[in-house]
């Protein structure tokens, strides 16, 4: 099997940047930072609360579009809460200096998306968040805005995660639908493969109680995002059961926790990205953590029967969401290599193999 030339860099390669210098870091990298497929990337020991989201432009630095938006500076050495409704600017610890032929992206991580905590990755001189254009060398800066929960981070929390990629990495819809007939990409007799996808839907039929999953609660205490199992989940959540139905209004500016009906696979030499909202579909918007690392799913790798959990909100108005609805398209790209690890095989994997399941910052 010829090496591959095009495609999504394992964690061997993400540590041969650092070793060049390509990616550098002010301090010492954690032992679990770099994933099967991705590196997650630390918050630096200062936010900067500004009015308003904004991208810089062609023309400008971060830094100082924050000279002038920001409102004050909130100190994370200690750790500081974030509030709700609010805007914050984070310079993180990672810098960059890519080759001219490897671009990047960023996403929440799981845990992230989980808190409805809005995320976004910025380069200076940027015209697309969570997007680093080939060759980009300065730094990168997260836009953290709480939704639904207000909470703790400190120097040092990763709520977002980035990858690295030489090429056009995608697989088309021929080469999707090959490997879902060879390796089941997700667990549906007839994949409905549009737009570059493999569709997901919703299971709004629940489990043997009848729980479709939890609606985040308001004006909550905080959550610290880096303790697991430290909050109650009542506290937070609000049950959701079916009663007999296989339907759920979501409501504007609720935030809901869900799951898919299909079961996932990532195959090993391959990486895969949830859309994170599909106007063909309805309106409202589905998953906000989008990667899925090789090996999610994989029965190896003791991830059989992993799905999809789904952050889902409705935009502007109630909309009615009914069992096996389409609400989501998983993308596949070709990993340049298989990862050392594996998804879910020792490397920090808090949702292999899961059903519906919170974040792991909370308890039964």
């Amino acid at each position: 099997m010829m090496a591959r030339t095009t495609g999504i860099l394992a964690d061997r390669a993400i540590a041969a940047l650092f070793e060049a210098g390509r990616l550098t870091s002010e301090k010492e990298l954690d032992v679990d930072q770099i994933q099967p497929a991705s590196l997650d990337l630390r918050l630096s020991a200062h936010a900067f609360r500004v009015r308003a989201s904004f991208m810089p432009g062609p023309s400008h630095l971060v830094a100082d579009k924050l000279d002038r938006l920001k409102l004050h500076v909130v100190d994370l050495s200690e750790g500081a809460v974030l509030e709700t409704g609010c805007v914050y600017i984070v310079p993180l610890m990672e810098r960059l200096d890519l080759p001219a032929d490897m671009s990047a992206s960023a996403n929440p991580k799981s845990s992230t998306g989980r808190l409805d905590i809005f995320t976004r990755v910025i380069t200076d001189r940027a015209q697309e968040f969570d997007k680093i254009p080939a060759g980009y060398s300065g730094p990168l800066y997260l836009e953290i805005s709480p939704r639904t929960f207000p909470i703790v981070v400190r120097r040092g929390s990763r709520l977002s995660q980035i990858r690295f990629r030489v090429g056009q990495a995608m697989l088309s819809e021929p080469e999707l639908l090959a490997l879902h007939e060879s390796e089941t990409l997700v667990a549906s007799k007839k994949p409905n493969v549009t737009g570059g996808g493999i569709a997901l839907s919703i299971d709004l039929a629940g489990d043997k109680e009848g729980l479709i999953g939890y609606r985040g609660k308001h004006h909550t205490a905080v959550v610290d995002v880096d303790k697991k199992a430290q909050h109650d989940i009542f506290d937070f959540w609000e049950p959701l059961y079916s009663r007999g139905r296989t339907e759920l209004i979501l409501d504007p500016d609720e935030f809901y926790i869900l799951v898919s009906r299909e079961a996932v696979h990532v195959p090993p030499h391959y990486a895969a990205e949830m859309t994170p909202f599909d106007p063909l579909v309805g309106e409202f918007r589905v998953h906000y953590a989008g990667f899925f690392d090789p090996g999610f799913g994989h029965a190896p790798a003791g991830g059989r029967g992993s799905r999809a959990v789904l952050e889902v909100r409705s935009h502007e108005v109630p909309f009615i969401l009914e069992d096996s609805q389409i609400v989501g398209r998983l993308v596949y790209e070709h990993m340049l290599e298989q990862p050392s690890s594996l998804y879910g095989s020792g490397v920090g994997s808090n949702y292999q193999a899961q059903g519906l399941k919170l974040s792991k910052h909370f308890r039964l």
